[in-house]
């Protein structure tokens, strides 16, 4: 029997071609704006926390039933059902974890295979979304923790996990990993990883699952 496997992925531009928390700002008409804000905060020059707390408080005011819109306008990445089936069909596991957030992920992980996964959640009153975040922040090292407990409950050998990431927040959990792979990636993600993946493609990593 082979080892176990673990794969874990980012769910923002990695998981999915979107970046959630801009589809969700385009429903008040602040998508470029928290955009802008994104790209600072994945490229590690703000830091993520503060970035998002300021980001969802764009989100003030959308109401929770738009939040099935922007799920209709997800977009999967190519690729990330072969991943995820190759992943299974060697007795692994995929898990993702993302400074996004539950109330989209909850519809989209399970529609495309993921086990497990973990995000932040918005905190809503009177029907609307208030600019807050419930609970503790999924931040670098919220992510790395998160690998290494799936590790663990599933018992897998940090050396046989594999953490796929984009953003300088992924930087943690792809140091953890056995493996860090830079997918999607912004320039100091890229100079960090043990391998770059070069197509947008998430199929290129089912050579290196062994």
């Amino acid at each position: 029997m082979p080892a176990p496997l673990l794969v874990v992925l980012d769910a923002d531009s990695t998981l999915i071609r979107n970046e959630v928390i801009e589809l969700i700002a385009d429903e008040v008409g602040r998508g470029p704006e928290v955009a802008a804000a994104t790209e600072a905060a994945m490229r590690g020059e703000v830091d993520f926390a503060t970035s998002l707390r300021s980001r969802v408080r764009a989100l003030r005011g959308v109401p929770v039933a738009a939040l099935a819109r922007v799920v209709a306008r997800v977009e999967p990445t190519p690729g990330v059902r072969h991943l995820i089936d190759a992943v299974h069909d060697r007795g692994g596991h995929v898990g993702v974890v993302s400074g996004g957030f539950h109330e989209v992920l909850d519809t989209v992980a399970p529609s495309l295979g993921v086990d497990v996964w973990h995000a932040n959640r918005l905190h809503v009153a009177e029907g609307a979304l208030t600019g807050e975040v419930d609970g503790e922040i999924v931040d670098a090292a919220g992510k790395a923790r998160t690998l290494e407990d799936w590790a663990a409950e599933f018992g897998v050998p940090l050396a046989r996990t594999i953490a796929v990431g984009d953003g300088a927040n992924d930087l943690g959990m792809m140091a953890t990993a056995g493996l860090g792979l830079a997918f999607n990636a912004k320039p100091r993600v890229r100079r960090e990883a043990d391998l770059v993946i070069g197509r947008v493609d998430l199929a290129e990593i089912v050579p290196l699952l062994g």
